[in-house]
Formats: C-alpha cells, structure tokens, sequence
C-alpha cells in the first residue's frame, strides 16, 4: 500500500539543492512527517551542517501516512534528478515497508514520463538540536549570486592575493565586516 506520495511541481527546486549539498553530504536520511519532507546531515569533517525542511504546502499534492525515514545516496540522487527537465513535475513516492523509493518525472504538458527506483540505505543518523540564534545582519540574496560570489572568493584565494583591489566581505555568525 502506498504510504508516501509527494507531488512537487517546481521540481527544478530539488535538483538545484541536491547539486548544493551533495558535494557536502554523502549519505543522508530524508525524513517525511506531516511537516515536510527534510534532511539533517553534516559533512565528514563535522564543520558543515546541513538542515534542508521542504514543508508539506509547498507541494501540490502530499501524503505522508507515517513519519518515515529514508537513507539515500546524495550523489546517486543528484545523478538521477539530472534526468529530470527544469519544468518537470517531481512525484516521490514510497510503499510501506519497501526498501526502494520511485521518483517519477513527468512533462508539464505529459507527453513524457519517466520512473526511477532508488534502493534506500540504512543510515545511523542522530537528529542535531540547532539552537534559536538571533542574527544581528540577515542577508538575503538570489543564491545564483552567492554562488557566483563564493566562486569569485575562491578563485582569489588561490592566487594568494595579499591586498585584493576590491573589498571583499567575510560572512560569520558575529557581524559582518568589510575589508578593503
């Protein structure tokens, strides 16, 4: 009997954030509950935390019966959502009791439909408390721009620039401050 069933139409999102965190996390459990459909993992040097809530509104169709975990490779995830076209709609779906979840892709205008079975993993995972921190600088940007900003630092950072001809922006929990 099926037991999960997420219907998410902007399936573009799930690729796009498999391809950010992938390179972070290996392995992962992918927990569903009638909140969403989340993922709580931290990298192999324990320095980055990974905590990813797709909540249940955001899609258009969710059926989760029981709070269900699922170990999944990121890597093999990330490869098979490649798969997908950028306006294909994304169904997960999982049976009760099976070892394998299916991802189904499907057209916008339903001319193609693709199935994907993944076998699920048995993961040890403890669930991190992430404490309630207030920010005193919040930034909100198009992660494109992050993206192409992190690419940018990076690249500096490996010419070993003493005095970059720019100011460059260091991000932490403590405030931001700009050096030039």
């Amino acid at each position: 009997a099926k037991m999960l069933e997420l219907r998410l139409v902007q399936g573009s999102l799930l690729k796009k954030v498999l391809e950010a965190i992938k390179e972070l996390v290996t392995d992962a459990n992918f927990d569903c509950s009638g909140t969403g459909f989340s993922l709580q993992a931290m990298d192999s040097s324990h320095v980055a935390l990974v905590a990813l809530l797709l909540r249940s509104e955001g899609f258009e169709h969710y059926r989760c019966d029981r709070n269900l975990s699922m170990g999944m490779n990121l890597g093999n995830m990330a490869k098979m959502l490649r798969c997908a076209g950028n306006d294909d709609i994304i169904t997960i779906k999982a049976d009760d009791g099976s070892d394998t979840v299916t991802f189904m892709f499907e057209s916008p205008n339903q001319d193609k439909i693709a199935d994907f079975e993944m076998k699920l993993m048995d993961i040890d995972s403890e669930h991190l408390g992430i404490p309630d921190s207030e920010y005193q600088a919040i930034v909100r940007m198009p992660s494109s721009e992050f993206s192409r900003i992190c690419k940018d630092l990076s690249s500096i950072g490996d010419t070993g620039m003493p005095n970059p001809p720019f100011p460059v922006l260091f991000w932490s929990a403590t405030p931001v401050t700009s050096v030039s």
